[in-house]
């Protein structure tokens, strides 16, 4: 069986493996949200970033990509996935149908927040843009983060509204550095 895993955040512009297809594709009850303290990458303990996860949302969408894995390439793929990925345990790995463009669905291995974990919170966007902007973690400046998914998201044509305004603010808070 084939090794798809589903990207909405750094995991497209940094998916760590060569996939060998690569699908536009919608999860249906989710959303991609900065949610999540980053308190490792792009973040520390005492000074947390935050990154996007996918969090439930009923009637809510996240429009990402689904990356094939070479099946030779599966279990070293899920075994680096799972290094980077649930590093501190405030996401869970979780098989989820998306549909591509053509409509055809593909069960693919992702990454959703831990509600109850304690890295888990829920700010407002001017507290999410104070964040990202002032956090530096083990790889780089929490705004790279940002700018670096906003840009895939643009060449992928995804729109999202919220990654617009604070991509903004933060280039605005950023310049009073």
């Amino acid at each position: 069986m084939a090794l798809w895993v589903f990207g909405y955040g750094s995991l497209l512009w940094d998916p760590g493996f060569e996939p060998v297809e690569t699908r536009k594709a919608v999860l249906k009850d989710y959303h991609r949200s900065f949610c999540m303290l980053s308190i490792h990458y792009r973040g520390t303990e005492e000074k947390p970033g935050l990154v996007l996860a996918l969090d439930q949302a009923e009637g809510g969408q996240c429009t990402g990509v689904a990356f094939r894995a070479a099946d030779e390439d599966a279990d070293a793929v899920l075994a680096m996935l799972r290094e980077r990925e649930l590093i501190s345990y405030a996401y869970y790995e979780d098989v989820v149908t998306v549909t591509d463009d053509d409509g055809n669905d593909i069960d693919c291995v992702t990454y959703i927040i831990n509600r109850d974990n304690e890295q888990y919170c829920h700010h407002d966007l001017e507290a999410q843009a104070q964040l990202i902007t002032r956090s530096t973690g083990t790889r780089g400046p929490n705004r790279d983060y940002l700018y670096n998914t906003k840009a895939k998201l643009d060449a992928l044509n995804i729109r999202d509204e919220d990654m617009t305004w604070l991509t903004n603010r933060v280039r605005e808070l950023s310049q009073n550095d």
